[in-house]
């Protein structure tokens, strides 16, 4: 069975309703990015941050996975697909994806402010909220406060080495949804094999110059329609 790498960025979820910091809507309108996205923000104002991921799974609560997520999700019935996805949310997962690797963290889980994480990036102190909030002064089993389970500006992105590995194994690498503009993950279609096609589905410009790669200039609903034609499907 030959294995697809999907890398998969905000384009995607957009088209289900959930606004991006790059392109406003939705409650970016309202919170400055860098002030509930960055570790230096958190440092300064955890009740303000904590107060945007409240809201944050709030709005994801309503929405649902849109076309795009059931085509990648349904890409299993026929490869070994592997997600990689640069969106904290879970649409992915409620879509049918079995296999999401997420660089950026999820936001409907917590761990605590310092702890086992912070130490050696183990996940045993993590868990799941779902929609529920979180507020100052609620605090992990160790004591500490309770964080967003995010990968802020300024912290290191503890699984782009897995996401490397996948997309080196694959023998199709499909990127979705990113006009790869955000780094780490924005280099990792150097690591596909010299012979893996790379098909990139983004209404934008992308800064790729490779021979192996299709640009498929469509939002992410319609792209995954021609990426099946291209395959075949």
């Amino acid at each position: 069975m030959k294995k697809i790498a999907v890398l998969t960025g905000a384009g995607v979820s957009a088209e289900s309703g959930l606004g991006t910091y790059r392109d406003s809507g939705g409650l970016w309108d309202n919170y400055d990015p860098m002030e509930v996205a960055s570790i230096d923000g958190w440092n300064r104002n955890p009740a303000l941050v904590l107060e945007f991921y409240n809201g944050f799974r709030k709005q994801l609560r309503s929405v649902s996975p849109n076309a795009a997520h059931r085509a990648i999700a349904a890409l299993e019935d026929r490869f070994e697909v592997t997600v990689i996805t640069q969106n904290v949310d879970n649409l992915h997962e409620r879509a049918g994806s079995t296999r999401v690797v997420h660089l950026h963290g999820e936001a409907t889980k917590v761990r605590p402010e310092s702890g086992e994480y912070d130490l050696t990036y183990s996940e045993k102190e993590v868990f799941d909220i779902g929609y529920g909030e979180v507020g100052l002064g609620d605090l992990a089993p160790n004591g500490k406060q309770l964080r967003p389970h995010i990968v802020f500006f300024g912290e290191a992105v503890p699984k782009i080495e897995k996401a490397m590995d996948v997309v080196s194994a694959a023998d199709i690498f499909l990127i979705v949804g990113t006009s790869l503009a955000v780094y780490p993950a924005a280099g990792l279609y150097r690591y596909a094999k010299n012979e893996c096609p790379i098909y990139i589905i983004d209404p934008k410009e992308v800064p790729v110059r490779d021979k192996r790669v299709t640009h498929i200039r469509e939002t992410a609903t319609v792209g995954m329609e021609r990426f099946l034609e291209l395959l075949g499907e």
